[in-house]
């Protein structure tokens, strides 16, 4: 998958969010130098959101017939010598560690990893398309003055997958994985600058085997022209072992980057003598698509951000739920919501007159999707007077319809609020 941002200006709803102030601001990720440039660590509201969007993904692929794996973020340099990865790729990955007599290094993608999951035993073509999914770590060493925030680092977490699949499956398989994108982005609210079919350019490290990549590039055109999406080309951004359709971002200041990807492959199959038992009781060569639904993790929630100005959909907000007695005396009242709203599997947070006047706690809490201020009358009826985080006033209503309300718009995932919006 190709991390690499490219400028690119174009107009962005968010200019003036930059992630990396936010992410501050809101305590969402940090750094320090006592654990190195381009490897932040994530603060608890930032843990949230991550874990949030890593278990949506993860149940939208098991839904899409995915199996989910775990695989070492280290391996011998033997294994990425067999992928290619070494030959192609080695000056962005880490050096080896001697490890006795083995040389161990820090994988720089999973796709190798899930080439040997594929061929631990023997398939049949019934098995086939064989869907298999991880969020992995792998590491890039990135130059220190290219790091920032969260779209540059060098530890990555990649939503990755790998489709094996016959040579008849692959467009399918492919068009699928960008409709599985497709639904992403309205989920998140998010959408793309525009699709890129990479190709390779001149002087690249590529695989150097013309009729794969034609055959590769001639299939995701098919893809392409299948989803319907407008796309352009762009030589030089192929990955070196196939072309790969690149679904493109822009950030708070107009850089492109790519944040998912589909890919065909034919070069990883035959460097690792995959195969499958056919109908006709012969042995088959696999097509590898390689897909990616929200690329890294950290590019996304930096996307998210940025994009969302810290304002997350509910179903992603870190607090969903503020809870703000007016006085003192309804703060157990206060208390008894919050309590109900997390056994209501909610993100829900008393923010009581010790934090300030009631207005100082409105402003504080502006990002939160929904507030209930509990005053003396709502205290007395279980009510809770809702203010939302666009400025309505919904009023007052009963505390158990707007936990079931704000449940249910976070079930339904989208980006509104209450009623249509």
């Amino acid at each position: 998958m190709d991390l690499d941002p490219v400028d690119h200006p174009m107009d962005h709803p968010k200019a003036a969010h930059d992630h990396r102030r936010l992410g501050r601001e809101l305590g969402l990720f940090g750094t320090d130098p006592l654990i190195g440039a381009g490897l932040p660590y994530w603060l608890p509201d930032g843990a949230v959101v991550r874990h949030t969007l890593e278990e949506y993904v993860r149940e939208a692929e098991r839904a899409a017939g995915y199996r989910h794996v775990y695989s070492p973020v280290l391996a011998k340099v033997e294994l990425y010598e067999t992928s290619g990865h070494w030959a192609h790729y080695r000056d962005d990955m880490y050096p080896p560690m001697e490890t006795g007599a083995e040389q161990l290094v820090l994988r720089p993608s999973l796709c190798p990893h899930h080439a040997l999951v594929y061929r631990s035993r023997s398939r049949s073509y019934r098995e086939l398309p064989l869907r298999i999914a991880e969020l992995g770590g792998m590491f890039r060493s990135e130059p220190s003055g290219v790091l920032g925030g969260l779209t540059r680092v060098r530890a990555i977490h990649l939503n990755d997958a790998h489709v094996f699949c016959t040579l008849g499956q692959a467009v399918d398989e492919a068009r699928a994985a960008l409709a599985l994108i497709a639904r992403a982005y309205d989920d998140l609210g998010i959408r793309a600058a525009r699709y890129r079919l990479s190709l390779p350019g001149e002087g690249g490290k590529y695989v150097a085997d013309p009729e794969l990549w034609r055959r590769a590039t001639g299939l995701l055109r098919e893809v392409l022209a299948g989803s319907g999406v407008a796309y352009e080309e762009a030589e030089g951004e192929a990955a070196f072992y196939g072309p790969k359709i690149d679904v493109q971002i822009a950030d708070a200041a107009g850089r492109e980057s790519t944040l998912s990807t589909v890919q065909i492959d034919f070069h990883q199959p035959e460097r690792f003598g995959l195969s499958y038992i056919g109908a006709d009781g012969a042995r088959h060569r696999p097509v590898l698509v390689h897909r990616s639904v929200i690329g890294s993790v950290e590019r996304a929630v930096a996307h998210l951000v940025e994009w969302h100005g810290g304002a997350f959909p509910v179903w992603l907000a870190p607090v969903q739920l503020a809870v703000l007695p007016v006085s003192e005396a309804q703060a157990a009242r206060a208390g008894d919501v919050v309590r109900r709203a997390l056994a209501a599997g909610l993100r829900a947070e008393l923010a009581g007159p010790e934090q300030g006047s009631l207005g100082a706690r409105i402003r504080a809490a502006r990002l939160v999707p929904y507030q209930a201020v509990i005053g003396e009358r709502e205290a007395e009826g279980d009510l809770a007077a809702v203010r939302l985080r666009d400025g309505r006033r919904p009023g007052a209503v009963p505390v158990a319809g707007l936990l079931r309300r704000i449940g249910d718009r976070a079930a339904a995932r989208g980006t509104g609020l209450w009623g249509g919006a």
